[in-house]
């Protein structure tokens, strides 16, 4: 029964009751009125009875709904689990029968076994038995064919002895022919070196005629190693020694020394030693000083010479020039540069830093708008000794180690063809009728007025 139709029941019940218990005090205490409120309350408690008759009546009926919805449900659920136990039958039975096979399955694949090893253990017999076979058989073809070569060898040595001594025949018939063949050819080349002979002492007196000069082309032709250019440099280079005096602010000397490393250099008629201005106590500039007095040396080992002129060369004064003697030169000693005759015979050089005490290989450009001049190329560089910085001053040689130029600046480098001079400074204590300042000044001009690059 559901459960809140048992509550409203049961409230019903109640109420009928306490309904009820009041009706009964009532009458007992109004005497006067019982029979009107007997009949009442026998009229309500008769409908209360049939209004809970009626209400069992249908939670009865309900009740009776629900019971048969559950057999119903119930018989539903019977029919299917048969269902499922008729299911679970059936593949229970094909276990069985799937196991009987499997079992078999099983016999069969033993017993297949068992026959293959009986066949594999027959047919290893038959297969030892076909191998002694072959074995035998074998060494049979083996015995006859030994037999078989020694017969074709002993029927070979047989025709090679005859082939031989039939070759030994031919061979002296030949040797004879060849023997005065040799013989008349011996006459020949006795004849021929006869000839030649003469022709090689003619060859012999003209080599020695041209030896002087096919030594002076090899040397042309090849080029040194920047260590042997630099290692002669090193042997011969010079020292130069300059002062130059004047008098300044309240007849107070002002004085000005420099050095320089350089070599000697000839054309072939002329020999100068070279360095850059900036060497010097010279300065190109505007207004230039006018020194009182100009002296330097040239030093190599212990024989020293007195500078007699310098000279600032036509191309670029920049490039410095101070002759020396022949004389001179024999009491320096050491080697003296030759220009170089084909300075585009290389594509590189090896450029000296004569006071810094540097080398390295370098490569040149030829620049059409500078012919005088040319254009180291710094992407190449590469430094032998020391700290390579390449700069003004520095002594380019050709691979030949002929003087190539010297470095006006960093970049750009004068080639040295010859030694025309632009404008010459005396050297000596007394140097003012030189009128220093005006030759430097105009000097300075010249370079002020040179493309931007080259300055």
């Amino acid at each position: 029964m559901n459960r809140s139709i048992l509550i409203v029941i049961c409230d019903f019940l109640l109420l009928s009751l306490l309904t009820f218990s009041t009706d009964i005090n009532r009458m007992a205490d109004e005497n006067t009125r019982p029979p009107v409120n007997v009949a009442v309350a026998t009229n309500d408690v008769a409908e209360t009875g049939k209004d809970l008759a009626a209400v069992m009546k249908l939670a009865l009926e309900e009740e009776r709904r629900g019971h048969v919805q559950l057999q119903q449900q119930l018989a539903a659920a019977r029919d299917t689990a048969n269902q499922r136990q008729a299911q679970l039958n059936a593949r229970e039975q094909e276990n069985q029968q799937l196991q009987q096979q499997f079992a078999a399955a099983r016999t069969n694949l033993e017993t297949l076994n068992r026959q293959l090893q009986d066949t594999s253990a027959q047919a290893q017999q038959k297969l030892a038995a076909t191998a002694a076979e072959a074995q035998r058989q074998s060494e049979l073809a083996a015995a006859l064919r030994q037999q078989l070569d020694q017969l074709t060898r002993s029927n070979l040595l047989a025709q090679a002895e005859k082939q031989k001594l039939a070759q030994q025949l031919q061979l002296s018939e030949v040797e004879k022919r060849a023997a005065a063949e040799r013989a008349a050819m011996m006459q020949q080349e006795v004849q021929a070196e006869r000839t030649e002979n003469a022709k090689l002492a003619e060859g012999f007196k003209s080599l020695a005629t041209n030896s002087s000069q096919l030594t002076q082309e090899i040397r042309a032709n090849t080029p040194l190693a920047p260590n042997t250019i630099f290692s002669e440099f090193v042997s011969n280079r010079i020292g130069a020694d300059f002062l130059a005096e004047r008098s300044g602010i309240l007849g107070m000397n002002s004085s000005k020394s420099a050095e320089a490393k350089t070599v000697l250099v000839t054309d072939g008629t002329n020999t100068y030693a070279l360095c850059h201005v900036q060497d010097t106590p010279l300065k190109l500039w505007d207004p230039g000083t006018d020194w009182d007095s100009l002296t330097g040396t040239l030093a190599a080992n212990a024989a020293r010479v007195a500078v007699r002129s310098l000279s600032f060369h036509q191309a670029d004064p920049r490039v410095v020039m101070m002759p020396v003697s022949p004389a001179e030169v024999r009491q320096l000693g050491g080697r003296v540069y030759r220009i170089s005759s084909d300075p585009y015979k290389f594509q590189d050089a090896v450029l000296v830093g004569a006071d810094a005490g540097y080398y390295g290989e370098c490569n040149f450009q030829i620049d059409l708008n500078t012919p005088k001049y040319v254009k180291l190329d710094r992407s190449l560089l590469r430094g032998l000794f020391g700290k390579f910085n390449p700069s003004r001053g520095d002594l380019v040689f050709s691979r030949t180690g002929e003087l190539l130029g010297i470095m006006v600046n960093s970049t750009y480098c004068l080639m040295i063809h010859n030694f025309a001079a632009g404008a010459t400074i005396q050297f000596g204590p007394d140097v003012r009728s030189e009128h220093t300042g005006s030759t430097l000044s105009q000097l300075y001009f010249n370079v002020f007025n040179m493309p931007l690059r080259l300055q």
